[in-house]
């Protein structure tokens, strides 16, 4: 009695689990259906506008109608995504706008070249055809299904209608051959709903077959990110230098400089007036020590040692003491990460600080520090105002460069009226030495 009351409801949620999941795969079938019937006929006025480049007219009218085709490819990608099958972009970057001839020129050849674009044309007949027949079985069955039930009420008007009709392998003669209709039907319903998750994920497979990036696409957006950080990475370093002899300039050299010169009046003074020197001497002293603070700092900044000697943690910790905020730190690491990845994650930290300080109002942040996946994972939150965006010359942009050159990525919720979430992931291993 008590095995059968405690498996009761969970067998009446597994039914209605696979019932659920029937209609809702079936509806996204038919969404997926409607979609590429959409994107037929965004395919063929691009095909159209394309045969009327020779003419001049089409090079005005590739690149829009090429984007509603793509809008139409990222939609599908979504909706497949949601069936468990992800497909990235295969897009190039689009080249520098320009105005004019020329500039409807480069962007029409970007477009011509782009092997995702002609795929994306490919999806759009497949999608209709193969894809549309998978759609739409599913859907064909439960209205089949409804119509063997609906049977023994019109068996009449349908034998008269067609003469010799057929119900599967049934001829529908009589009342009789109707109600055996009639129970197909209600087999056929279940039997469609069954089987929509199976056929949703076919269709999910042969889309990814045909909008996924080729590998040739892949090597490109590789060669093109790893360009592009590569850049970063030679610009943020000639920065860094720039800003350490600076720093060095006009801080600890002028003072190594002054104490130089007070050391020099002081020698000229030792004879003639003692207290004075003196004085000098003193001067000198506190210059040294203001310079040495100063050298503390800058190597501080360049690699700190708190950082070298303890690990990540310990430094974020460290930063959190130092802050002015209410600054919680949890961190699950069993070892520490690669000591590039925690130099770069180290920064980061501190510039999110910073910002959280200075910009956003906040009163208490939140960082989590995190090794899973093979990566490093590092999510700071504040209670700040919001509206933190990684725009050109902030510090989140140079936050995501830095990280870009180790294949990491940033992400930024901040709605307005906060909080504000920095999400950061870094691929790399856990290492125990230094």
């Amino acid at each position: 009695m008590t095995d059968g009351s405690t498996g009761s409801p969970h067998g009446v949620r597994q039914g209605r689990s696979w019932f659920t999941a029937g209609w809702v795969a079936m509806g996204r079938g038919l969404a997926m259906f409607g979609l590429g019937l959409l994107a037929v006929f965004l395919a063929w006025f691009a095909l159209t506008a394309m045969s009327l480049v020779v003419i001049g007219v089409g090079l005005f009218l590739v690149p829009p109608m090429v984007a509603a085709v793509r809008w139409s490819a990222r939609a599908q990608r979504r909706m497949t995504a949601a069936s468990g099958v992800e497909i990235a972009s295969p897009y190039r970057a689009a080249p520098p706008a320009r105005s004019g001839w020329l500039g409807a020129w480069r962007r029409c050849e970007a477009l011509f070249t782009d092997s995702a674009t002609w795929r994306d044309l490919l999806w759009a007949q497949v999608s209709i055809t193969v894809g549309g027949l998978l759609a739409i079985i599913p859907f064909g069955m439960l209205a089949h299904g409804v119509f063997g039930l609906l049977l023994p009420l019109i068996w009449e008007p349908v034998v008269t209608a067609w003469d010799g009709s057929w119900y599967m392998f049934i001829p529908l003669n009589d009342h009789d051959d109707a109600v055996m209709a009639a129970v197909l039907g209600f087999v056929e319903i279940p039997v469609g709903l069954f089987i929509a998750p199976y056929v949703l994920r076919l269709h999910a497979r042969l889309t990814h077959s045909v909008l996924a990036p080729t590998e040739r696409s892949r090597m490109s957006h590789r060669v093109q990110h790893l360009a592009r950080t590569r850049t970063d990475v030679v610009d943020s370093s000639a920065a860094e230098i720039r800003r350490i002899e600076r720093d060095l300039h006009d801080g600890a050299q002028a003072r190594l400089l002054a104490m130089g010169m007070k050391i020099g009046a002081a020698e000229s003074l030792l004879d003639q007036n003692p207290e004075a020197a003196r004085a000098l001497l003193a001067e000198t002293r506190d210059a040294s020590v203001q310079a040495l603070e100063e050298l503390r700092n800058l190597v501080r900044g360049i690699h700190p040692p708190v950082l070298a000697d303890r690990g990540l943690v310990d430094a974020v910790r460290s930063l959190a003491l130092e802050s002015h905020l209410q600054v919680h730190v949890t961190a699950n690491l069993p070892a520490r990460p690669e000591p590039a990845v925690e130099s770069a994650g180290y920064f980061a930290v501190c510039e999110l600080l910073a910002n959280a300080t200075k910009h956003s109002g906040a009163r208490r942040v939140l960082i989590d520090l995190q090794h899973r996946a093979g990566a490093l994972f590092i999510t700071v939150t504040d209670d700040g105002h919001g509206g933190a965006g990684a725009e050109a010359g902030s510090g989140l942009l140079g936050i995501e460069r830095r990280i870009g050159a180790f294949d990491g990525t940033l992400g930024i919720s901040s709605p307005p009226g906060g909080p504000t979430t920095v999400s950061l992931q870094v691929p790399c291993k856990l290492t125990t030495g230094v």
